[in-house]
């Protein structure tokens, strides 16, 4: 199943209120965050971790479900960060972005006119890419591309992840 492609639609709402002052956008849900029924729920993903560090938070447990979606709800509404992603269906082969075809976005500007939004941040270089294709025209807001938590991005370690979604989120969170 994993090698053909399937029309999915998210599955998830965005997380923000009128606190939120940046939005943080991944692509599109992997298959264990689809089956968590939430953002990053691949315990090798390290968004949880980076995040809770950016905003000197303890890490959010994984178990139970209930309650690991809502610490992390809370977490984000907390530090002033909003969460979605860029794709609100598409047709794709498990959790690869490479293979994401037929994309309809997300209303990103639902957030962004409900929010104080200062700045978009992705969560790696698909959903940078993304946005700049199906969003930023709409909404005309830049966004800046962090490098992705994902486990294939081997290149970087969580302490280095850490020092740059730092540097480049703590400046709109105080």
């Amino acid at each position: 199943m994993a090698n053909e492609y399937r029309h999915i639609p998210h599955g998830f709402d965005p997380v923000f209120d009128g606190r939120s002052r940046v939005l943080v956008l991944g692509s599109f849900p992997s298959v264990l965050s689809r089956e968590n029924r939430f953002y990053y729920g691949n315990p090798r993903n390290r968004f949880w971790t980076v995040v809770a560090a950016v905003l000197s938070a303890p890490v959010p447990p994984n178990e139970p479900i209930e309650a690991s979606i809502a610490a992390k709800k809370a977490l984000l509404l907390e530090g002033g960060i909003a969460l979605w992603d860029v794709v609100a269906s598409c047709d794709i082969k498990g959790s690869s972005d490479a293979s994401i075809r037929n994309v309809r976005a997300n209303d990103i500007g639902r957030i962004l006119s409900a929010a104080p939004i200062e700045a978009v941040f992705a969560n790696g270089r698909a959903a940078e890419k993304l946005y700049r294709a199906h969003v930023e025209p709409a909404t005309g807001m830049p966004i800046r591309c962090l490098p992705s938590t994902s486990p294939a991005n081997a290149a970087w370690r969580t302490d280095r992840l850490v020092t740059e979604w730092k540097h480049a989120l703590v400046p709109y969170l105080k």
